[in-house]
Order: structure tokens, then C-alpha cells, then sequence
């Protein structure tokens, strides 16, 4: 019970959207995992650091390679000086210049040597490393990194025209890093020996970014895989979602549009997910739904059928007054007119009763009645009204506690009341009664026996319909509005039980009801 209260309560703020309401389902998986893609491909970012780190590695290779040099060819002869100056450039791949105290160059090994690297021109480079050129530009310019001077050889070289040659200390190496035309990267470091004469060497270390580059196309053809991945699998988990959600709202539609008892909603028995239970509970409602559209038509049809029966005797009866002189007739007329009101009293009543114990039973709070003393107490009130007339109860009172049910004891009380009518009203005249409680497994077994004519098999369930009526003959017309057995199943199996009508079990001739019922816990005694 708490959990279907749970569920009735609204609780909307929940499920309220705000910023994404306007978005459809389809939309809102594929941004969810489109921006988580966008988390990953932001590590293409961090591919700056890894580029700062390996050029900021080969500066201070460069400056300690530069220093080393410079202090070794201090030690030695010019020829050999310069013989080692002619190595170091042909086999670092580099150029490397000697200026004097007064800033002229002493010595270069492009004179020496010959051009021991080249620099690419880009206007002669295919079209693939032109894009790959701009898409450098496009991550610099994302990531806000440093702007590098452009790298060019001076006119006029001599010292004064390299700013890495200025404030130099000896024994300690400056270096400088510029842009290739190509953006490559150009690294030039620089020291000053003791005698004053300033060294510097130029490299293009090009692997490096051709590193960033292959490390970058890497990882960008691994997201661009995983973005048509993640692509592919959000429409296919959208499709899954969305479109059984789609037709189930169409089918919902049309089941609300439409009066054919063959518009239903798919119940979709091969999903096993939560979308096939929700399409299996939405078919269940429609359902429920239906039947109960059914029967509340077919209620109202009955109703409308019942009413007009007393009201046109009603209306006869008074339209006869105003035309009969006669005393006694009038006074036959005004006892039918009295009786027809009557009539019409109760069945509004057990109308009204029937539409409304749904909805009350829905809300009721069960609490534990024990059986025995029930019906105890019931056939006690009987007795002291007469109620039975010369028909004799008989019950077999069972142990305290043994039948004890959840349920309202009002609703209960009126079925016992209901069934004792019926079963006093088909007894012969001093005939006997017999009603018994018992408790067997997990249910209490309520059985309620007279001694009339009994039920025809075929017609064992139709007594339980509407407006069904078949009474003694020695009965009144309309003393009963035929919803009395009705009433009875609806409560009980509001009860979670059962009722149903057999022969007497021990073969005599009558009827004999059974009320099936949940079997509880005796309540504690109290202190």
C-alpha cells in the first residue's frame, strides 16, 4: 500500500528540465556523448606541453654542447680548434660561428664544411605539408601558444646581430629558439670563452615536430574513429529509446482517439528492458481501462434499464389517482406509488454504494478482524432483531485467532449481512442455515449453506452480475435491486479474495457460498 501511495503522490520537479526542455531525446544522448568525446579530444591540447618539453630539452642539450665545445677548443691549437669545429658542424648537423672580441666572424662552417642543414622553403612543399602547417597554426592559436620569432639570417653577420651573443658569461650558455620558415624549429646557443671570443651554433631540430605531428595525427585519426563510433552508437541508442517511445505515444494516441476494441499498444514481448516494460504496463492500463470505460457504459445502460422500470410503474400509479374515485383503489394505487418510491430509494442506494466501493476500498486502511468473533457478533444483532424469522442459524464458532484477515470491518460485515439474507430469504420455513470459519494454509475459508432450491450450474456466475434478480416467488417484487451479490464479489476481491457459489459439500439440497480471504497475524494482546 505504501508504495502504490508512493506512486500516486505527484512529484513533477523531478523530471522538470530547464536548460535542455527544448531538446529532443535524440539530441540530448548525442550531446551527452559528443561532449564527452570533447573531453577526450581536449588531450590533443596537452600535446603543447609535450612540444615545450622537447624544445625545451634541446636548448639546454644545445647549451651544454655549446659549452663543452667552447672549452674544448680553448685548450687546443687554431688548426685543430678549427678542425673540430668542421666535425662537430658535419656530424651535429648544425653551423657553428666564432666571432671575435670586436664582433667579426672568425670562423663558419658553412665556409668550411659546406651546408651542413638546409632549411625547407614552403612555397615548394607539397599541399600535405602546407595543411599540416595550418593546422599547426589552428592548435597554437587554440592553446595561446608563445609567438616565435621568425628565424632569418642576418645581412651583415657578426655578433652584434644575434641577440643570444649579448650579456654572455663565460662559462655559462644562452640559447634562443625561432620558427623556420617552414615552423620548424630553429635553436641557436651561444657562450663566451676567456679570451673573449663568443661561439654560437644553429641547429633545426625538425624531429620535433614531426614528433608533435605524428603524435597528433595519432591521436586524432584514434578520435575521429571514436567519434563516427560514438555517432553510430548514439543513434543506435536513440533508436532503441526513441522510437519505441515514438510509437508508443502514437498508439496511445490512437487508442484515445479511437473506439475500436482492436486499437491497442504493443506490448512488445521480445524487449526485456525497461522500454518493454513500460510498453507491457501501458498496454495492461489501456486494458484496465477499457474494461472499466466497459463496464461503467455498461453500468450506466443498466442503470438507465432499472430506474425506468419503477419510475413508469410510479407514473402510471399517479397518473391513475387523478382518474379513480373509488377509496380502495386509491389507496391500492398510493401503496404502489409508496412501494415504486421505495424501490427506487434502495436501488439509487445500491447504486451508489456499487460506483463508490472501488474508490473507497482503494483508499481504505485494513487492520486484523478476527472472523469468528465477526460473525459472533453479527448473528447476535439478527437474533435480536429477528431478522431470520423462523430460519434457525447455525455456526461452528472456531478458536480466537485462528481466522484472522486484513481487511475494513464495515465492508466485510456488509457481505456476511448480504449472504445471510440471501441464504435466510431461499430457506424453507424453519429450515437451517449453517455458516463456518475455518483456517486452511494461508487463506480463511468462510462458507455460508442453506437449504433452498440451489443454483443451476450454467447460472452459478451470472448471480454474481448486475442488476441479476431471481428471487423466492413468496417474495415481494422489487425488495431486492439484484446488486447485492455484486456488491459482495467486488468488496472481496477488493480484499484480495474470492467468492463462488458450489452445491452443499455434504450433498443435501441447497447452495453453499465460499468466501476465500488472505489469512493474517493474530493481533498482540494487549499489555
Amino acid at each position: 500500500m505504501a508504495l502504490d501511495i508512493a506512486l500516486q503522490t505527484p512529484d513533477t520537479d523531478r523530471f522538470q528540465l530547464r536548460w535542455s526542455r527544448k531538446l529532443s531525446l535524440t539530441s540530448r544522448i548525442l550531446a551527452v556523448n559528443l561532449f564527452a568525446l570533447a573531453l577526450m579530444a581536449s588531450g590533443l591540447f596537452f600535446l603543447d606541453s609535450y612540444r615545450t618539453r622537447l624544445v625545451a630539452e634541446r636548448q639546454e642539450a644545445a647549451e651544454t654542447q655549446v659549452v663543452l665545445l667552447a672549452s674544448a677548443i680553448a685548450r687546443m691549437s687554431p688548426a685543430d680548434a678549427q678542425a673540430t669545429l668542421s666535425a662537430f658542424a658535419k656530424n651535429g648537423k648544425s653551423r657553428v660561428r666564432l666571432y671575435n672580441q670586436s664582433g667579426e666572424k672568425t670562423y663558419d662552417s658553412a665556409a668550411a664544411v659546406g651546408v651542413t642543414f638546409q632549411l625547407a622553403d614552403p612555397s615548394k612543399e607539397p599541399w600535405r605539408k602546407t595543411a599540416a602547417r595550418w593546422m599547426d597554426m589552428g592548435f597554437d592559436f587554440l592553446v595561446q601558444a608563445p609567438d616565435l620569432a621568425s628565424y632569418q639570417e642576418p645581412s651583415k653577420d657578426n655578433a652584434a646581430a644575434w641577440p643570444e651573443l649579448r650579456q654572455l658569461k663565460a662559462g655559462l650558455g644562452n640559447s634562443l629558439v625561432r620558427f623556420a620558415p617552414d615552423l620548424t624549429h630553429v635553436v641557436s646557443a651561444a657562450t663566451i670563452m676567456p679570451d673573449g671570443t663568443r661561439l654560437l651554433t644553429t641547429g633545426n631540430p625538425r624531429d620535433v615536430r614531426s614528433l608533435v605531428r605524428a603524435e597528433r595525427f595519432s591521436i586524432g585519426i584514434f578520435m575521429l574513429v571514436v567519434l563516427v563510433v560514438s555517432v553510430l552508437l548514439s543513434l543506435f541508442l536513440a533508436r532503441t529509446i526513441v522510437r519505441p517511445l515514438q510509437y508508443l505515444a502514437r498508439a496511445a494516441v490512437r487508442v484515445r482517439l479511437g473506439r475500436s476494441p482492436d486499437v491497442t499498444i504493443p506490448r512488445m514481448p521480445s524487449r526485456r528492458d525497461e522500454i518493454g516494460m513500460l510498453a507491457r504496463a501501458l498496454s495492461d492500463m489501456s486494458s484496465a481501462l477499457r474494461q472499466r470505460i466497459d463496464a461503467t457504459e455498461a453500468f450506466a445502460a443498466d442503470v438507465a434499464h432499472e430506474i425506468k422500470n419503477p419510475l413508469a410503474s410510479l407514473r402510471s400509479a399517479l397518473d391513475g389517482i387523478d382518474n379513480v374515485s373509488d377509496p380502495a383503489l386509491r389507496a391500492q394505487l398510493m401503496a404502489v406509488a409508496h412501494a415504486d418510491v421505495q424501490r427506487m430509494d434502495r436501488l439509487i442506494s445500491d447504486i451508489s454504494d456499487a460506483s463508490r466501493i472501488d474508490a473507497q476500498l482503494a483508499k481504505a486502511n485494513f487492520e486484523p478482524i478476527d472472523m469468528g468473533d465477526m460473525i459472533e457478533q453479527l448473528l447476535e444483532a439478527r437474533e435480536n432483531r429477528a431478522a431470520d424469522g423462523t430460519v434457525r442459524i447455525a455456526f461452528a464458532r472456531p478458536r480466537r485467532g485462528i481466522t484472522v484477515v486484513m481487511g475494513e470491518d464495515i465492508r466485510i460485515e456488509r457481505v456476511l449481512t448480504n449472504l445471510l439474507d440471501n441464504a435466510v430469504s431461499f430457506s424453507p420455513p424453519d429450515g437451517v442455515v449453517e455458516i463456518s470459519a475455518t483456517r486452511s494454509d494461508d487463506e480463511v475459508i468462510i462458507r455460508i449453506s442453506d437449504q433452498g432450491p440451489g443454483i443451476p450450474p450454467h447460472e452459478r456466475e451470472t448471480v454474481f452480475r448486475r442488476f441479476h434478480s431471481a428471487r423466492p416467488e413468496n417474495e415481494g417484487f422489487g425488495k431486492h435491486s439484484g446488486l447485492g451479490l455484486a456488491i459482495a464479489r467486488t468488496i472481496i476481491e477488493g480484499h484480495h479474495g474470492s467468492i463462488s457459489v458450489d452445491d452443499r459439500e455434504d450433498g443435501l439440497k441447497g447452495a453453499c457460498f465460499r468466501i476465500s480471504l488472505p489469512a493474517a497475524q493474530a493481533p498482540e494482546p494487549a499489555g
